[in-house]
Parts: structure tokens; C-alpha cells; sequence
């Protein structure tokens, strides 16, 4: 009798052990798909789409790209919930179709290698729910000002609604 019972504890567990291999490995895909769509991939390829009458870089889903003020060609400094609001691009990413400035890349403080464009960090934003929109650009948020990485990578000229904004909450 007790041989049948430690067989059937073996048995159950070895089904449970077989549910949680089972049930991570769907959540790991389905975190991966999620960060991909995000411009999370390992192989981002940036594209240039028009937006609003601007040339302006986009993942291969479609989702607007966006720069750091606070960022240097060197080093990101939008970590944590930052990164949760602004997921980074993985690196190194490969131009697309109209996308005809210097690709690059630079290691995050965690370890994982980040994509730049004309040496700007690139991010996309958890508010851009689908391609085409650009819900980020001029938002004072995380620490600093958030910009749409235009194709010719120029910078924007200061305006009075983003200079006359100094709390870093987009207030």
C-alpha cells in the first residue's frame, strides 16, 4: 500500500512540476511578444513613418520612437518605472526603409544593450496605444522633456509650451 501511495505522490508530482514548466514558458512568450511589440526585440528594425506632417522613426510595429533630454549618446537615465512608462528599444537595431541616420548602441545600468539613433537612447511610450500617434512628444515627464526622434534627428526648437514647464511631472 505504501509503494502505491509514494507512486502516486511521484505521479502528482511530476504533473505539477509539468504545469508550472508549462505555464512559465507561456508567460515568458507572452512577455516576449508583449516586449517586442513595445520595440523590445533583440533585432529592432526602425522605419520612418509621417506623423502629424513630421518624418519620424518608428519600430516595425509602427510605434513612434522617442529621445531622452536628460539622456546622453552614452548613457540612459530613464531606469526603473521609467522604463516601465518608456520601455527602451533593445539594441542593436537595423535601419528600415528611409531611416538614413547613424544606428548604434550603449549598455543600460542593467546590463542589456540599448538601441540609439544620431546618439540619442531610443524609447517607446506606454500612452501610444497603436501606429501613428506620437502621445509622448513634448511630455515633461520621469525627470525631463520627451521627444519624437525625427528622421533627420534635428532637435526641436524650444517653444514657450515646453520651456515654461519645470516640474518634470507634465503638469
Amino acid at each position: 500500500m505504501q509503494k502505491l501511495l509514494t507512486a502516486a505522490g511521484l505521479a502528482a508530482a511530476a504533473l505539477a512540476v509539468a504545469a508550472c514548466a508549462s505555464s512559465s514558458s507561456s508567460t515568458s512568450s507572452s512577455a516576449q511578444s508583449t516586449a517586442q511589440a513595445a520595440g523590445g526585440s533583440s533585432a529592432s528594425t526602425l522605419m520612418m513613418r509621417t506623423i502629424d506632417g513630421a518624418q519620424v522613426l518608428t519600430n516595425s510595429a509602427g510605434l513612434t520612437l522617442y529621445w531622452f533630454a536628460p539622456d546622453t549618446s552614452t548613457t540612459s537615465k530613464c531606469t526603473g518605472s521609467c522604463a516601465t512608462y518608456w520601455p527602451p528599444v533593445k539594441g542593436p537595431a537595423t535601419a528600415g526603409s528611409g531611416v538614413t541616420g547613424t544606428l548604434g548602441v550603449i549598455t543600460r545600468p542593467d546590463g542589456t544593450m540599448q538601441a540609439t539613433y544620431n546618439g540619442h537612447p531610443l524609447y517607446t511610450y506606454a500612452g501610444d496605444s497603436a501606429p501613428g500617434q506620437a502621445n509622448g512628444n513634448g511630455k515633461n515627464l520621469s525627470g525631463g522633456l520627451w521627444y519624437e526622434v525625427t528622421v533627420s534627428g534635428a532637435a526641436p526648437a524650444p517653444s514657450a509650451s515646453t520651456s515654461s514647464h519645470h516640474g518634470g511631472y507634465g503638469y
